[in-house]
């Protein structure tokens, strides 16, 4: 019987998980999204993810795609995984797809948006969700202006963390943008693929600007410089979530 290929749209909060990639002595997102699905269809299913995603990041939009005999209608899977999946993790989605498409070669853009709390004192409402920057303000504007140096193709690698198995380090960044509503920054930043730690180490080098400790203008520098220890610290996970994936079907 020839297998159906199903794209699986999915939404978590990965404060529980270490990522979503399956790994030895660590509960996984796809460690647990995996055992449902393949408990739903009654065989044995290999998921891939869109995005490897780090201990603790949080996904507002997710894919999946796997390959199953199973004759489920693609509509109902949502519904029925829901049932055997834990309240932080949820099935939104589900359809056929043709037999070529791969939730991570496929993809042709993501979006992931970064969190901070500015404040003396943490909101115990948003613990776990927010990166807490407790040292005083931050100038917005003065990260808008960095955030810009980001944007179009350049080497990222002064912004990838040591153990990447990347290919290739150039990326191309479609818009970087920060918004900042009282006490709550935001950075949202779109490309057509990032390095490991891409994210919150641009996040990090946006957080000196804020603060004055280098001029906008120097990202440039850094960029061209191809260092990691000339960018900002890597903030930590749970302030990061992805926010779109885009494919061309």
């Amino acid at each position: 019987m020839e297998k159906r290929n199903i794209r699986l749209w999915l939404t978590f909060d990965g404060a529980a998980y270490h990522g979503w990639q399956s790994q030895k002595n660590a509960l996984s997102v796809c460690d647990v999204v995996t055992d449902a699905v393949s408990g739903l269809m009654e065989e044995p299913v290999k998921l891939y993810g869109c995005s490897r995603t780090d201990a603790g990041v949080h996904a507002r939009i997710y894919c999946a795609s796997f390959l199953t005999e199973s004759r489920i209608a693609a509509d109902r899977l949502p519904y029925a995984l829901n049932f055997r999946l834990p309240g932080d993790i949820r099935a939104v989605g589900a359809e056929d797809v043709p037999p070529d498409f791969h939730a991570q070669y496929s993809c042709i853009g993501k979006e992931y948006t970064y969190r901070l709390h500015c404040g003396p004192f943490a909101d115990p409402f948003l613990r776990g969700r927010v990166y807490h920057y407790r040292y005083g303000g931050l100038d917005a504007e003065r990260m808008a202006e960095a955030a810009g140096y980001f944007t179009g193709t350049h080497d990222f690698t002064s912004c990838m963390a040591k153990g990447s198995q990347a290919k290739t380090t150039v990326r191309t960044v479609k818009y970087f943008n920060v918004a900042k509503k009282d006490n709550l920054i935001e950075f949202t930043v779109y490309a057509d693929g990032f390095l490991y730690n891409m994210v919150r180490i641009m996040a990090g080098t946006l957080v000196e600007a804020g603060r004055g400790k280098i001029e906008p203008r120097e990202v440039e520098d850094i960029l061209l410089s191809l260092d990691r220890r000339r960018a900002g610290l890597t903030l930590p996970p749970h302030g990061l979530y992805l926010t779109k994936i885009d494919y061309p079907l």
